[in-house]
């Protein structure tokens, strides 16, 4: 995969992601799950603040590795789970082409699987998301971001002019 297949750019801050998970716990608030299994690295924020807001003490993870930045390559599984998911509840950060998601669907069959963020190609492999972004858009999530300078427009500007 390339990086050409992105043209568009999603910023989430930590403040819109930590609004972003209360609302998909309020959808989930009235379920109770044995625990949470998350799909690292990109779905272990998100789980923590799931396992905080449902008062969730039991957390594994799934170990996968598809991306590298922006290209994505093959699986590489590095850490399953031993139980096929009945009462637990699956977490991600996004679903994006469906690689990753089929994968972990086949471990744990029988979990409810959830992501904050789905693109069309891999929306169908979860059981609830809570943001729809189109398939070529790039989430910048705040994990991958650093507070930097921005010197003020006006200086921007003159400096290019001279």
């Amino acid at each position: 995969m390339s990086t050409d297949r992105y043209h568009q750019q999603f910023t989430v801050s930590w403040d819109q992601l930590h609004r972003d998970v209360r609302v998909l716990c309020h959808q989930l608030v009235e379920r109770d799950f044995k625990g949470i299994v998350a799909i690292t690295r990109g779905g272990l924020i998100p789980a923590a603040l799931i396992a905080r807001e449902l008062n969730v003490r039991l957390i594994d993870t799934v170990c996968i590795k598809s991306y590298e930045h922006k290209e994505q390559g093959g699986l590489d599984v590095m850490k399953g789970v031993d139980h096929d998911g009945d009462g637990w509840l699956l977490v991600d950060d996004l679903v994006d082409t469906g690689n990753t998601a089929r994968a972990v669907r086949e471990m744990l069959p029988k979990a409810h699987f959830v992501t904050i963020y789905a693109k069309p190609e891999g929306r169908p492999l979860v059981d609830q998301c809570l943001t729809e972004v189109a398939q070529d858009c790039w989430i910048q999530f705040p994990w991958d971001m650093g507070i930097a300078y921005v010197e003020p427009l006006v200086d921007q500007v003159r400096s290019r002019d001279s």
